[in-house]
């Protein structure tokens, strides 16, 4: 208290312990409350700053920094003597693999597409794992809206011995709503949906959305190989052998033919040089399977990818000519030359032969799976007469009898 000009000290319970304090120390015992205040505004304004943040990040399924905040909460001190020590319930895996492997209870986030590019692209400087790996096939599914054939995709994955081996990833129109009611969560399809722009057929947006499938695969660090397929492929094997031929495959299968007629060279622009010559042009089919690390460099791309989407316009249609080329020019080594979609081009015109109930029996089937239609091929330098893993275009009319013919004919269901 002041009195006469000397403050009396306090003590512990407010009394007088006849301390005096020098009265030149008034004027900073005066102003001693007013730090306080400055510090709780600054903890008030970063507790704000710190609310915003989290849900900002809250926002982003796959930001990086919860995964790492797993990892780290996750990790326990280990033994020297077993530096390989499990905690329990990781089900024999290590921090390190679990937070890989944790899987996103969707498939959905707020990121836009060069955010997403941006986060996808990141991979590890080191090539050699230090864990052991499980390679994941990741099916990507480009449609327009409702996958009619999902029940029969839905007996094929359940052939799988572990979840842990593919992941799913569908690409549907942004205005086909029915997304979030249309699998239940036993399916392998549920909340699986991607976020998505319009597409139109012959447009380079065609592009842009199997781009945007791949950026949104790589965010799983543990899917190796990537497939892409529409809401008209079936499968034409079982599950263990589709995996088996694409993991075990030393190549990536994307078509890349040079076409010296009007439907290959005849739609190259001079526009596309000096990154791709008339002779490093190509044309292949749409539907390919591409290994990480290809993968990466499609979705990264930023020398070849502004050029074609600029100067490749009806009649030149990008998604016949990018991958094919590009696949050429940086990787010709990497890739089999070839898809492992088949598709019935024999009708003529711009669209591939549709297959409905009426064209599906044993007679047909057998005809998918054997050489007939399946033809000869190499395989990681080999002879294969399997050559295919999936068939389109499949209406869909033809799911009953797919479901019924699938386990005799095609090993699942």
């Amino acid at each position: 208290m002041l009195v006469g000009g000397v403050v009396a000290a306090m003590d512990g319970n407010g009394k007088d312990d006849g301390a005096t304090i020098n009265p030149k120390q008034q004027v900073v015992s005066a102003k001693r409350p007013a730090l306080p205040l400055k510090l709780l505004l600054l903890a008030v304004l970063a507790t704000g700053f710190l609310a915003v943040v989290v849900i900002f990040l809250s926002g982003f399924t796959y930001s990086m920094l919860p995964r790492f905040s797993l990892l780290l909460m996750s990790s326990a001190p280990l033994s020297s003597s077993s530096p390989t020590t499990q905690l329990a319930g990781g089900n024999g895996k290590t921090p390190l693999e679990r937070w890989i492997t944790t899987p996103a209870t969707t498939a959905w986030h707020n990121m836009t597409d060069d955010e997403l590019r941006w986060a996808a692209t990141w991979h590890p400087a080191i090539a050699t794992y230090p864990y052991k790996r499980v390679p994941k096939v990741a099916f990507m599914f480009l449609t327009h809206g409702p996958l009619p054939l999902a029940p029969l995709w839905e007996k094929f994955f359940s052939g799988a011995t572990s979840n842990d081996l593919y992941s799913v990833y569908i690409h549907a129109s942004p205005d086909y709503t029915a997304a979030a009611d249309e699998f239940s969560p036993a399916s392998p399809f549920y909340r699986r949906h991607v976020p998505s722009q319009a597409v139109e057929w012959g447009q380079p947006t065609m592009v842009d959305a199997e781009r945007r499938l791949l950026a949104n695969a790589l965010l799983d660090l543990a899917n190796d190989r990537f497939v892409l397929l529409s809401e008209s492929c079936v499968p034409l094997f079982n599950f263990s052998v589709v995996y088996s031929y694409i993991t075990g495959s030393n190549h990536s299968f994307v078509g890349a033919v040079d076409d010296p007629g009007p439907g290959g060279r005849g739609r190259y622009s001079g526009e596309l040089a000096p990154e791709v010559s008339p002779e490093q042009w190509r044309k292949g089919a749409q539907w390919f399977e591409l290994h990480r690390d290809l993968a990466v460099l499609v979705v990264a791309d930023d020398r070849y990818y502004p050029k074609f989407r600029e100067h490749c316009r009806p009649g030149c249609y990008m998604d016949e000519h990018y991958l094919p080329t590009v696949m050429s020019v940086e990787a010709p080594a990497r890739i089999a030359n070839r898809s492992v979609t088949w598709v019935d081009w024999s009708g003529g015109g711009a669209h591939p032969t549709t297959f409905g109930e009426a064209n599906v029996d044993e007679a047909f089937l057998t005809r998918q799976t054997t050489v007939t239609d399946q033809g000869k091929c190499t395989y990681n330098g080999q002879p294969s007469e399997v050559c295919f893993l999936f068939s389109r275009k499949f209406a869909a009319d033809t799911l009953q009898p797919m479901l019924k013919l699938a386990p005799k004919m095609l090993g699942y269901g």
